[in-house]
């Protein structure tokens, strides 16, 4: 082979080769898909999955025409080779063949006048299930998907996995320890190495090495039996002992009992504790995915209910996802038993008293005398005696509250103030000079985060208590002094 021909294959090899990587980065993605009309439903892994398979080495200009012709005419796919699965997936299901809503249950309201519309209208859509028993929104209250941030909904022997939530098992705990706060703020320095030392934030980060923590959740038999939760399992090792991002943190603050308690035999006083915000990270959130595309599959309701479909918990479904929420609200609170050892030990602290609660979970529970499953996406349990943290924001305060067990809020309170302003909004209106300011002038300080956390992007939290007085007592006051969150700008799982 001459030099020159030589030459001219090498030059062909890095051409194709770079051709090829230069497609492959073209490989079209979920969020890409719903940019161009795909609906949150099924058809989008098997969209992915066509593309993946026939359209190896084709451009994005070329994927995204040929599925936008899917999109706009579905049934002229039914019968093709590559797309008939996506095609039928497509297609309207026909009315009488859809779930039929039925009157609304009632539902109780706190807080009314500062609830926005849509998270209003999503708890009365959710009110019109057949599976409905009753249900309630909470002060706090703001729109999600399927059911409201801080709504609350009992249904019949049926489970909604977006009555959930995304992140399951996403909870709170307080450690309250036997430092003064006085020593917190001669020894600031120390107190910070040892947060930053113990705990990791960030959508998808996980520890590595020396540096992962063993634990018994590790163990449960769900991790060997059930294929997705197998497949899940190293990530749960890796994540364990970890934060999400957005609005979940870990953080000091002080601690102010109004009364000697005798349900925490804590005296009254004021007291250092650790508060941290987190859940099941990647794996909640796989399980949380999985399964509400199975419920749209299984429970077909008109489009704009399907975000609420929901599982028979006699049905295989059902009872495999009751297996593996429980499974992800067990592993969230590990995560946080986990930080919450590691630091402890790190102090040389004696943990007094610790209280958790998860707020986006679901229980069998009984009312009215018959037994219900009780969805609380962003509620805390609230029974009468049952002990709650309820936060404010990076600089407001929070409370440890003891519930009363009002029936007509099925045993419910706010998780937290709720958001007043979405995420883009907050990172539009709020500067990181001005959040600076807020926090000088609140003596926080700040540990990573971002201006979609700012307190102004959330309610008064002590509009939000006065709304909720029916529902507990507040025992002690949290007020926050060094708070850390994420820092990558990601969300939370």
């Amino acid at each position: 082979m001459s030099f020159i021909n030589h030459v001219k294959e090498i030059t062909l090899f890095f051409y194709q080769l770079f051709n090829f990587e230069t497609m492959s980065k073209q490989k079209i993605t979920a969020k890409e898909l719903r940019a161009i009309g795909f609906p949150q439903s099924p058809v989008i892994p098997l969209a992915l999955d066509a593309v993946a398979k026939h359209y190896k080495h084709e451009g994005r200009e070329v994927i995204d025409a040929q599925l936008q012709k899917v999109l706009e005419n579905p049934a002229g796919y039914l019968d093709d080779e590559i797309f008939a699965a996506v095609a039928k997936k497509l297609m309207p299901v026909p009315e009488d063949e859809m779930i039929k809503l039925t009157e609304p249950v009632d539902f109780s309201i706190y807080g009314g006048g500062n609830i926005e519309p849509g998270a209003l209208e999503q708890m009365q859509i959710a009110a019109q299930l057949p599976v409905a028993a009753a249900g309630a929104l909470m002060p706090d209250a703001h729109q999600g998907y399927g059911l409201p941030i801080g709504g609350v909904l009992a249904t019949r022997n049926a489970v909604i996995p977006y009555g959930v939530g995304v992140d399951i098992g996403c909870r709170m705990c307080l450690s309250i320890y036997d430092i003064a706060p006085e020593h917190f703020e001669a020894n600031r320095n120390q107190y910070k190495r040892d947060l930053i030392a113990n705990s990791l934030f960030g959508a998808g980060n996980g520890f590595k090495g020396d540096a992962m923590t063993d634990h018994e959740i590790l163990e449960n038999e769900l991790f060997r039996k059930n294929q997705l939760l197998k497949s899940l399992h190293e990530k749960a090792r890796v994540q364990l002992g970890s934060s999400g991002g957005g609005n979940h943190f870990v953080e000091y603050g002080y601690l102010e009992m109004k009364q000697t308690d005798p349900q925490l035999n804590v005296p009254e006083g004021k007291y250092l504790a650790l508060l941290t915000h987190s859940g099941s990270r990647g794996l909640g959130a796989t399980i949380a995915n999985h399964y509400t595309r199975l419920a749209k599959e299984l429970c077909q309701l008109p489009g704009h209910a399907a975000n609420l479909a929901y599982l028979d918990l006699n049905s295989e479904a059902g009872m495999e996802y009751w297996m593996a929420m429980t499974l992800a609200g067990d592993y969230a609170s590990a995560c946080h038993h986990v930080i919450h050892d590691k630091m402890a030990r790190a102090l040389g602290a004696q943990v007094l008293a610790r209280v958790e609660n998860h707020h986006n979970y679901a229980w069998k529970e009984l009312w009215n005398g018959e037994e219900v499953i009780v969805h609380r996406k962003g509620a805390t349990p609230a029974g009468e005696g049952v002990l709650g943290i309820i936060p404010g924001s990076m600089t407001a305060p929070g409370y440890l509250v003891r519930g009363k067990g009002m029936v007509a809020s099925l045993n419910s309170a706010s998780h937290g103030a709720g958001r007043q302003m979405s995420r883009t909004k907050a990172s539009a209106a709020i500067t990181r000079q001005g959040l600076k300011q807020v926090l000088r002038e609140a003596g926080v300080e700040l540990i990573g985060g971002g201006t979609d956390e700012a307190p102004l992007a959330y309610k008064d939290i002590n509009m939000v208590m006065a709304a909720q007085q029916d529902l507990v007592d507040i025992l002690a006051k949290f007020s926050p002094k060094m708070v850390r969150m994420a820092d990558d700008g990601s969300r939370e799982d």
